[in-house]
């Protein structure tokens, strides 16, 4: 039932300013009830002063407690996050998640030991590897944090991977770097891309920005870029003027290169709502620790044994990357669909089976159990294995996992299975694609 108190409060969440922010709970002695952040104030806060709001059987009970609010306003959603991260840490808010036990928490640890500092989500900072590492947190949401460390990529270009990365390695002359660095997120210190001093003053820069306010950091970019400039330093300066269109940028949310070689395909863009989504269930769904960023599906098209070809895709987080589309002409197999997948899958995957790139997190065949079998027998033939194999078979729409016999069977609405479902179909497609160009061109030739 609304009373008075919740109309007045109403009318109050409602007169916000449309910003993101942090915004605090009060009860009739002024303690802080709950803190929580928000990607638009009015809403977010008015929504605990409507009748039909269901907060759950823990949280319920501080409606009936909240006799005012108090909001901060934040320049980013990044600095909400941190903003809530640090006001929980300290006011410790009944109603918020209690943090007696740190290592339930994630938090944001910056490997500064290492030449080049990478950048990692964890739920054990006292983990021996993050000795000397920055720590941040503790946050209350890992999908939150993790997604704000991606978009926070597309500045900054750290490195997320668990590579021991050293700047004397000879190796590195001849390492592919992974797909993160074609599209602009990583500096690919792997491949000595980026030199150690070069890396570091990104690393530098990104911890600068955690603490204080986007306008702040950008004023001391813009500084910074003017030295540069004055100075002749023209490549810093022209880092640091990206850096700042990105910045200035973080807000959109489907973000495109703005020299168009890397865009999302807008078909397929359409019929994936919300990668996002997708990505987590699917990675709940596998059992998997970390998030899923690189996904490529691979499918066999032919009629007949006629032209037999094969497809790879690749999606990064969750939108199509075309230029890590690749197709191939199979020269062995004839109408077996496996000797096709095993060729398809060695020819692919060789360079990463030798040391010198990085496989994708996921990697889905077209098929069931059989076709599952026939990617495994090629990827056993190679000396380093990838992290996960997965089969999606037709029909059935059940996915077929590596060592598990069980098929996984998911929801017909289920984020994940729809994700699966549109890169094997766009795998399918581009296929198909190559096949007809094929046959069309022997028909051609044998017409002359």
């Amino acid at each position: 039932m609304v009373n008075n108190l919740s109309l007045q409060l109403l009318k109050k969440a409602r007169g916000l300013p449309p910003e993101s922010g942090v915004y605090l709970m009060k009860d009739e002695q002024g303690g802080v009830l709950y803190v929580g952040k928000a990607l638009y104030l009015p809403d977010r806060v008015s929504s605990y002063f409507i009748a039909s709001t269901d907060l759950g059987p823990r949280k319920q009970p501080m409606l009936a407690l909240i006799v005012d609010f108090d909001v901060i306003i934040c320049e980013s959603e990044w600095e909400a996050l941190l903003m809530e991260a640090r006001l929980v840490k300290d006011l410790q808010p009944r109603f918020n998640e209690r943090l007696l036990d740190d290592k339930t928490f994630p938090y944001l640890a910056i490997t500064m030991r290492d030449e080049f500092p990478g950048v990692f989500v964890t739920r054990n900072p006292q983990d021996t590897r993050f000795q000397g590492a920055r720590i941040f947190g503790p946050f209350l949401s890992g999908g939150s944090l993790r997604h704000a460390v991606q978009i926070l990529q597309r500045v900054f270009q750290y490195r997320t991977c668990e590579l021991d990365i050293r700047a004397d390695n000879p190796a590195n002359r001849s390492f592919r770097p992974c797909l993160l660095h074609a599209i602009g997120q990583c500096t690919a210190p792997c491949a000595n891309r980026v030199t150690p001093a070069a890396y570091r003053e990104d690393i530098d820069r990104f911890i600068r920005f955690l603490g204080s306010k986007r306008s702040a950091m950008l004023r001391e970019l813009r500084a910074e870029m003017e030295i540069a400039s004055v100075e002749r330093k023209f490549e810093r300066a022209c880092v640091l003027r990206d850096q700042i269109s990105a910045i200035e940028r973080l807000e959109q949310r489907d973000h495109h290169k703005g020299d168009g070689r890397y865009e999302w395909q807008p078909e397929i863009t359409e019929f994936i709502q919300n990668p996002a989504d997708g990505l987590a269930s699917l990675q709940l769904s596998l059992g998997l620790e970390s998030p899923i960023r690189c996904l490529e599906a691979i499918d066999i098209a032919h009629l007949g044994g006629d032209e037999t070809v094969g497809s790879k895709v690749c999606f990064i987080d969750g939108r199509p990357f075309k230029e890590g589309y690749r197709r191939y002409r199979i020269r062995t197999a004839g109408n077996d669909d496996f000797m096709a997948i095993r060729e398809v899958v060695s020819r692919r995957y060789r360079e990463a089976g030798d040391g010198l790139e990085l496989y994708p997190d996921l990697v889905l065949i077209d098929g069931g159990a059989g076709q599952l079998s026939a990617a495994l027998e090629a990827f056993e033939s190679l000396r380093i294995k990838p992290p996960l194999v997965i089969g999606l078979a037709k029909k059935e729409e059940v996915i077929y996992r590596q060592g598990i016999a069980e098929p996984l069977k998911l929801a017909r609405n289920d984020a994940g299975l729809k994700l699966c479902q549109a890169i094997r179909d766009e795998a399918h497609r581009f296929a198909q694609h190559y096949h007809h160009i094929l046959r069309s061109k022997r028909m051609m030739d044998g017409s002359q």
